[in-house]
């Protein structure tokens, strides 16, 4: 028999609803990267990609979304990492082998089976140094799967035309290959969820972001391009310009009282 109050729920079924939430962006998720290989097998190649987008913004929402709700759980997050394989592993490599990787034969299918791979690795990655110690949360080691997806899905975006040239499919193996061994390396890519810019009491932030948004709305292909590809060149120009300035810093002189190592 229920006791509570006429009109009301009990606390356990809103409990219930509150954890369901997240994981319906999920399944939502899941939903973009299998609408995404349908389009591919259709040959709608901007529709495709487009759908590699909205996953993108639906992954960013459900973690968001349980984190403010404090509906974190092991599930959720085993949860995400399998709908993020598909999204943003397999959805993309089906999309580029459809739009030109196909060209190369057994070598086409066998880069987008490393894509594949390679987001796969990097979830389970994740997973483990996220259930360990606590991690840098102003890095990613190793790009991002759903930055790398993009890279692909931003491509194809902005030439959504079949590729019929067996030399232009070897333009489309790098745009695979790349993202997939950034995943799997030990670069370290920015997290813009803890970048500070000193904009959190100034309107220039909203300026920003409504520029972005109309520079998206106005010139898509071109923007997301931008964006997808400005990401990846700036973890490696940090690369970079770190390893200049360690070799160009000064050796630190030893302490008085120590003595060099036998």
């Amino acid at each position: 028999m229920d006791e509570s109050p006429a009109g009301q729920r009990p606390p356990h079924r809103f409990r219930r609803g509150i954890y369901l939430l997240p994981s319906m962006f999920t399944v939502a998720n899941i939903f973009c990267g299998y609408v995404c290989v349908i389009y591919a097998m259709r040959g709608d190649f901007q529709t495709a990609a487009a759908f590699i987008g909205f996953a993108v913004i639906v992954d960013m929402l459900d973690g968001r979304i349980a984190r403010l709700t404090g509906t974190s759980s092991a599930f959720g997050r085993e949860f995400d990492s399998l709908a993020d394989v598909i999204s943003f592993g397999l959805a993309p490599a089906a999309l580029t082998f459809a739009w030109g990787l196909f060209q190369l034969g057994r070598l086409g299918w066998l880069a987008g089976f490393l894509f594949v791979t390679a987001t796969a690795l990097r979830l389970a990655r994740f997973n483990i140094q996220t259930s360990g110690a606590e991690p840098d949360k102003r890095y990613f080691v190793g790009m991002p799967s759903p930055a790398a997806a993009g890279v692909p899905a931003a491509t194809v975006y902005a030439w959504p035309y079949p590729l019929g040239d067996y030399r232009l499919a070897l333009l489309a193996l790098a745009v695979v290959l790349v993202p997939a061994l950034l995943m799997v390396s030990t670069i370290r890519f920015r997290s813009f969820k803890t970048i500070n810019l000193g904009w959190r009491r100034s309107y220039l932030s909203l300026f920003v972001i409504a520029a972005a948004l109309a520079l998206v709305a106005t010139e898509p292909r071109i923007t997301l391009v931008v964006l997808a590809y400005g990401y990846l060149i700036f973890a490696l120009v940090e690369v970079i310009v770190s390893r200049i300035r360690k070799r160009s810093a000064p050796p630190t002189a030893p302490a008085i009282g120590d003595t060099p190592a036998p």
